[in-house]
């Protein structure tokens, strides 16, 4: 079985990711912070080891192999075929734990997953790759976003799931006022 583990946008809205089901919310623990500035300038989630780990989200996908895997993750998050192998995660049964994912191999072993992946894209701010903003940072450049922008913005922050719990999340909660809305979320 392949699994694909999720703490963002991927959870509320998986589009075209070949998943069976919903979302389980008994996932590996996972070191995920709001690190990276994207695009249209909402602060997304990234896996960092300085993060504190937090209860991931996971779903069997339905694919055949792990190559297949990655790149249907890689589709549903807009990475070219050559950055697949920089910035899609993935794990096998026998290979070593990981530093961002907690215990994984037995976690893994406990679900009769033999193949994980994930989205593995590092910090940016500023359009500086592994750029690490500090919370204050982060506040301050979501305050100053407007109209659709700030919209987007905020929308991702509320939909994260409640168990993505982190040291940035209730800093932005404190600050921002915007505090999670699980209702769109199913999980099993």
């Amino acid at each position: 079985m392949i699994a694909c583990l999720g703490w963002g946008s991927l959870v509320w809205d998986a589009r075209e990711l070949p998943i069976h089901r919903q979302w389980f919310d008994d996932g590996p623990l996972i070191k995920v912070e709001f690190l990276r500035q994207s695009r249209d300038n909402r602060i997304t989630l990234v896996l960092h080891s300085s993060a504190e780990p937090v209860r991931s989200l996971w779903a069997l996908m339905s694919v055949r192999t792990l190559d297949e895997g990655k790149k249907a993750l890689a589709v549903r998050e807009g990475i070219s075929d050559e950055n697949i192998t920089k910035y899609i995660g993935s794990w096998s049964l026998g290979n070593a734990d990981l530093a961002c994912i907690v215990n994984i191999g037995a976690w893994a072993t406990s679900r009769g997953v033999e193949h994980i992946v994930w989205t593995a894209l590092p910090p940016k701010f500023k359009a500086v790759n592994d750029k690490i903003p500090s919370p204050e940072d982060v506040v301050t450049h979501l305050s100053e976003l407007t109209g659709p922008a700030r919209d987007n913005a905020e929308k991702y922050i509320r939909r994260a799931p409640k168990q993505i719990d982190t040291t940035y999340r209730r800093y932005i909660e404190a600050r921002l006022g915007w505090r999670s809305d699980v209702s769109h979320i199913k999980v099993l």
